[in-house]
């Protein structure tokens, strides 16, 4: 597949390192693009639900084809997000390419973004609503294997998919008031003079204007790759929302290492001299 030229792509919402992250659907759509800047905006690793014990092939490849990015001079910039939150104390890292940070403004074509994950606006995600928060995550991975189970049922009877889990998540968004996170964070953009304000972490890829009596800003989010599978995608002077459909990529093969035996007594290097 011939790569797509990108002045700058955004994604969110990854999860890797949990059940529900389509990690090989993201493989093919990196696989496909070839952007000046790539934006991780946030929860691309799973700290909350994170074990040694997942973290499939599909999952680092991923990370490597982000960094396949980075070696054809992609500058990519990870924002921190709540999932991700242990990386915050490692903010403003910078490394050739890859920058971590909390949060970013750019200017592009003459107009400011500012891009930050969003949880900042997420009451759920500070103090003892936390234990809530991670409770109710794992207990959202759950339902999405059930999800899958029912579908692979349904396949074989020839019936549609059903999306419980995205119904599930738009009832819980629906409780938390989308509308009132996505005008807070449209309010601050506005005060601060910026033209678009980028988020993540409410799994719910948008695009819209919202003003107030103070001015107007162009609200974006990136949506997630758990249920949506969505990107931004910035090109001839518009923002646009990808959406993944499974009939534009073809099948992608993730290589899948061989199992390593570490045998402590072996050496792997040896250096006699610091001279070269």
């Amino acid at each position: 597949m011939e790569k797509r030229a990108v002045d700058v792509v955004v994604i969110s919402d990854v999860h890797l390192g949990t059940y529900g992250c389509r990690a090989k659907e993201l493989v093919a759509y990196l696989k496909s693009i070839l952007p000046n800047i790539l934006i991780l905006n946030g929860d691309i690793i799973d700290g909350w639900q994170f074990s040694k014990r997942y973290f499939p092939a599909s999952h680092m490849a991923v990370i490597k084809e982000v960094l396949n990015l980075i070696t054809k001079g992609t500058r990519v910039f990870y924002i921190t997000g709540n999932h991700d939150e242990l990386l915050r104390r490692y903010a403003d890292f910078q490394l050739s390419h890859f920058t971590l940070t909390d949060k970013l403004v750019l200017e592009i074509d003459n107009k400011m973004t500012w891009i930050f994950h969003g949880d900042v606006f997420d009451n759920t995600t500070k103090g003892g609503a936390r234990v809530l928060a991670k409770l109710g995550s794992s207990g959202y991975g759950a339902l999405i294997l059930f999800n899958r189970l029912v579908n692979s049922v349904l396949k074989i009877f020839g019936r549609e998919k059903l999306s419980i889990s995205k119904n599930v998540m738009a009832s819980v968004n629906k409780m938390a008031k989308i509308d009132a996170f996505e005008q807070i964070a449209a309010e601050l953009a506005i005060e601060k003079k910026y033209e678009y304000v980028i988020c993540g972490h409410i799994h719910q890829p948008q695009k819209r204007v919202i003003e107030n009596e103070k001015g107007k800003v162009t609200y974006l989010n990136s949506g997630d790759w758990v249920e949506h599978l969505t990107a931004l995608e910035y090109k001839q002077n518009e923002w646009t929302i990808f959406e993944y459909n499974e009939k534009d990529f073809p099948q992608t093969a993730i290589d899948i290492p061989a199992k390593v035996n570490v045998l402590t007594d072996e050496i792997s290097f040896y250096i006699n001299s610091l001279a070269i």
